[in-house]
C-alpha cells in the first residue's frame, strides 16, 4: 500500500506541476501567449516583458505554490501513510518536472525557477529563504534573472549539505539544480555574448533575440522611408 500511496503522490505532484500558470494567467488577463514573445519561456520573468506586472506577480506566486503544495502535504500528512523524507524528495522533483515538461501543454514548459523555490520553502523554510536571498542579491546587482537563477540553483544543495546534512532532500536539490542550469544554457551563452536581456525589459527590446525578421518587416533596399507631411505628386 505504501508504494501505491507514493505513486499517487508523485503522479499528483507532476500533474499539479504541469499547470503552466504563465499561459493560464496570460489567457485569463487577455495577454499574449508568453511562449510567443521575448525568450519564449512560459515563466514569470517573460510574462513581465509583456509590461503587465500583476500578471507576472500572479504567475510567480502560483508557480511557486504548485511546487510548495504537494511537498507540504506529504511532509505533514505523508508519515501516516508511510511516506517519509525520500517520498517528499520524489514529490518535489515530480512537481518540478511537471513545470519543465507539462503534460497539459505538450511538454513545453518553463525553466522551473519559481516552482523549485516553492519546493525549497516546503522542504525547509530557512533553506528557501537563504536560496531566495542569494537570488535577490545577484538579481539586484546584476539585473539578470537568468544569472541569479543559475547561482541560486548551484548554491541551494550546498546550503542543504552545510546546514542540514546529506540525504534525499540534498539529492533532490542537486537534480533540480543541474536541470535548471541545463535549461539556462541558452541564457548562459547570451550572458557571455552580452546579449542577455535584463529584468523588466519589454518585448520589443528583446526582439533581436527572436531571430531574423520576416521579409515584409525589412526595409526595401531601394525604397526610401516615407516622411509624414510630404506632398504626393
Amino acid at each position: 500500500m505504501e508504494n501505491a500511496f507514493l505513486a499517487g503522490a508523485v503522479l499528483g505532484a507532476y500533474l499539479i506541476g504541469s499547470l503552466s500558470f504563465a499561459v493560464i494567467v496570460s489567457r485569463l488577463m487577455g495577454l499574449g501567449d508568453p511562449r510567443s514573445y521575448g525568450s519564449g519561456n512560459p515563466g514569470a520573468t517573460n510574462v513581465l516583458r509583456s509590461g503587465n506586472k500583476m500578471a507576472a506577480i500572479l504567475t510567480l506566486l502560483l508557480d511557486a505554490f504548485k511546487g510548495w503544495l504537494p511537498v507540504f502535504l506529504v511532509k505533514h500528512f505523508g508519515p501516516a501513510y508511510g511516506l517519509g523524507e525520500g517520498s517528499m524528495a520524489l514529490v518535489g522533483i515530480a512537481a518540478f518536472l511537471g513545470h519543465v515538461w507539462p503534460v497539459f501543454f505538450r511538454f513545453q514548459g518553463g525553466k522551473g525557477v519559481a516552482t523549485a523555490a516553492g519546493v525549497l520553502f516546503a522542504f525547509e523554510p530557512w533553506l528557501g529563504a537563504a536560496t531566495f536571498a542569494t537570488w535577490f542579491v545577484i538579481a539586484f546587482f546584476f539585473r539578470y534573472a537568468s544569472l541569479a537563477s543559475v547561482v541560486a540553483a548551484v548554491f541551494a544543495p550546498f546550503y542543504q549539505l552545510l546546514i542540514w546534512g546529506s540525504g534525499p532532500v540534498a539529492g533532490a536539490l542537486t537534480v533540480m539544480g543541474l536541470l535548471m542550469v541545463w535549461r539556462h544554457m541558452g541564457n548562459i551563452q547570451k550572458l557571455f555574448k552580452g546579449t542577455e536581456s535584463k529584468i523588466g525589459q519589454k518585448v520589443h527590446a528583446v526582439a533581436q533575440d527572436r531571430g531574423p525578421r520576416h521579409a515584409h518587416d525589412r526595409p526595401h533596399p531601394h525604397r526610401k522611408p516615407h516622411r509624414h507631411g510630404a506632398k504626393h505628386h
